[in-house]
């Protein structure tokens, strides 16, 4: 599948955060100290490659990882500016927690996030679910060929 492109200040990205404001976790960015054990988290949730991504997205100042927790526990990841600029992703949920609107919350949050930092376009490269970033955020393929940045890209195995 190509790359998605979204646009921040489309309607959809609004309309999203009005459909996910009453969940009950928090989204929140990933602080120093949470450092491995969210990349931890990741990698045994996901694979090495997405902990490789989480591990720079919070690095950075301000921390480009947001995490989705409630009472305690990580339920699911947003990261952003981590493989490039513009980039949203690596995203996952942990596959108990799914079905319960955490990916859409951190989708919209994170956008959210990169808006206010001034992008006015998101990329979702190699995106998995490419139909819930097109119903969520009106998400439109880019139309060139192949994998993009992560065309040649080492890869380890998922988990």
């Amino acid at each position: 599948m190509a790359d998605l492109v979204v646009s921040l200040y489309a309607p959809a990205l609004d309309a999203l955060g009005e459909k996910v404001a009453k969940t009950d976790i928090t989204i929140r960015p990933v602080l120093a100290p949470e450092q491995r054990l969210v990349v931890d988290w990741v990698r045994d949730n996901f694979s090495d490659n997405w902990a490789s991504e989480a591990l720079v997205a919070i690095a950075r100042q301000p921390s480009a990882c947001l995490i989705a927790i409630r009472d305690g526990e990580i339920l699911g990841f947003a990261c952003y500016d981590a493989t490039a600029r513009g980039f949203f992703g690596p995203t996952g949920v942990a596959l108990d927690a799914r079905k319960q609107g955490i990916g859409a919350a951190l989708l919209h949050r994170t956008l959210q996030t990169m808006k206010t930092m001034g992008y006015a376009y998101a990329i979702i490269g190699d995106p998995g679910p490419t139909q819930f970033y097109v119903d969520s955020v009106g998400a439109i393929e880019i139309p060139l060929p192949g994998k993009g940045i992560y065309a040649d890209m080492l890869r380890a195995p998922r988990k």
